[in-house]
């Protein structure tokens, strides 16, 4: 279903026809005015009636439940796999949840690699295993395992004595199908928004890399890079700019790489079951078929392609003005960059030459030791990840039920994911924890308006 731009307006809202700059329209013209459940969900404005199609198609294949072969609808799951729909994970198009206690994690990706660096610059996958723990399987054929999450929690102090909690995850493989190598790097991953995506695509590789500062030649202490990594389509490296390491350069091969590896479905960008080489799986050398038609992949690019951002809440109340100086002095600005502007797509007008406010530079940074999952993927090292957008990130608790952030999920609110930062972002952490809680609180209110 094509979800429309909400009609009503608020009292401190604005129309695109308004001021087609301003901050209020995170997604430029392809902006929605929703605050609701289904704020993550509506499609681009203006879209012509086929790419509508396209969209709805999309969409709908998006959310469907794969089933084991033989069948007449969406056949191919497994025979191991993570879910069974991209819709599992990325819930109305929003953000994974963390398992709770007693929970399996089954809703989280875990990647997995041995060290080395694989033909590409890749991460070496684990023998029997691949480079991702596959938690399910069909019926009658063993899964590869599941991984058990402890917390450690610690009470630290803000300069004015009130009180926070941290919480560490400690992960911990179960029911393994065969031995794990000892020397395995694990990396959790939770399911990230995918509205907007299109339009972070449509930035030139140029404005991206005007950003970077690997030497930190400027000496402000950010060394923003980019991850070079490399395009199955191109057969060539490129830079990356999709995941939360960057590690993936378009939303073709992102969303290619989710069927192949999070439900086992073949398709012509990774033509061999994600279960190919492992033990306790026989494959089919002769089978030159895949399992997902090139349409219907498209499709699914083009939905993810297509989706618009929700608009900024209440900027100009007072609060979240002064928390947006916060934000700037603080240095946040640095990483989380307010303003970027796409470049000329004539495949896809609606995404072409709009000012946009995804607060990211889509750059590598290091983030310290207490987010580090000491796995390099291409060119990030083990404590470095792309800076997240942080668009829309208001609204998670509306439309996702929950406020769990970072990569891993392990932050409940967003003070606690503001004091995970380290390593480059540990100034601007320390200049928050020096804050007044009434700043510390005006800094969150302007994150929640996003």
């Amino acid at each position: 279903m094509v979800a429309l731009q909400v009609a009503c307006r608020k009292a401190d809202s604005i129309s695109p026809d308004d001021n087609p700059d301003s901050e209020w329209l995170s997604g430029g013209s392809q902006t929605a005015f929703d605050q609701g459940g289904g704020a993550f969900s509506h499609a681009f404005a203006s879209l012509p009636a086929n790419l509508v199609r396209i969209h709805e198609i999309g969409d709908g294949q998006f959310n469907a439940t794969f089933v084991s072969a033989p069948a007449p609808l969406n056949p191919g799951l497994g025979p191991v796999f993570n879910n069974v729909s991209c819709g599992s994970c990325h819930v109305a198009d929003g953000r994974g949840k963390v398992p709770g206690v007693g929970e399996s994690a089954a809703n989280m990706l875990f990647r997995l690699s041995i060290p080395g660096e694989g033909e590409h610059g890749n991460p070496v996958p684990v023998p029997g295993y691949g480079d991702q723990l596959q938690s399910r399987a069909l019926l009658g054929k063993p899964r590869e395992g599941d991984i058990a999450i402890t917390y450690t929690e610690t009470t630290y102090h803000f300069a004015d004595g009130a009180t926070y909690k941290l919480r560490a995850p400690t992960y911990t493989f179960t029911a393994l199908y065969t031995t794990m190598p000892g020397n395995v790097m694990l990396s959790p991953r939770v399911a990230a928004p995918i509205f907007g995506l299109g339009l972070l695509e449509a930035i030139s590789d140029n404005t991206i890399l005007a950003n970077a500062d690997a030497d930190d030649k400027d000496g402000d202490g950010i060394s923003g890079k980019p991850n070079m990594v490399w395009d199955v389509l191109k057969s060539q490296k490129v830079l990356g700019r999709f995941g939360w390491k960057a590690n993936q350069p378009t939303l073709l091969q992102q969303v290619a790489a989710a069927y192949n590896g999070d439900i086992g479905i073949t398709n012509f960008l990774f033509p061999k079951e994600s279960s190919e080489g492992q033990t306790q799986f026989d494959s089919d050398p002769n089978s030159k078929s895949y399992e997902l038609t090139d349409s219907l992949l498209h499709s699914v690019q083009f939905y993810v392609r297509s989706l618009a951002v929700p608009a900024r809440r209440i900027a100009t109340d007072a609060k979240v003005v002064e928390g947006k100086g916060l934000f700037k002095s603080a240095g946040c600005i640095k990483c989380h960059k307010a303003d970027m502007r796409t470049g000329v797509d004539v495949s896809l007008p609606q995404v072409s030459n709009q000012l946009i406010h995804p607060f990211t530079d889509l750059l590598l940074h290091d983030m310290g030791a207490g987010l580090a999952d000491n796995r390099p993927d291409f060119l990030a090292t083990g404590t470095e990840w792309r800076t997240a957008p942080l668009w829309g990130i208001g609204l998670t608790q509306k439309v996702n039920g929950h406020t769990n952030f970072l990569h891993d999920g392990r932050a409940r609110n967003l003070m606690e994911a503001i004091m995970w930062h380290g390593g480059e972002a540990l100034s601007a952490k320390n200049k928050v924890n020096n804050m007044s809680k009434s700043e510390r609180d005006a800094l969150v209110a302007f994150v929640e308006s996003l």
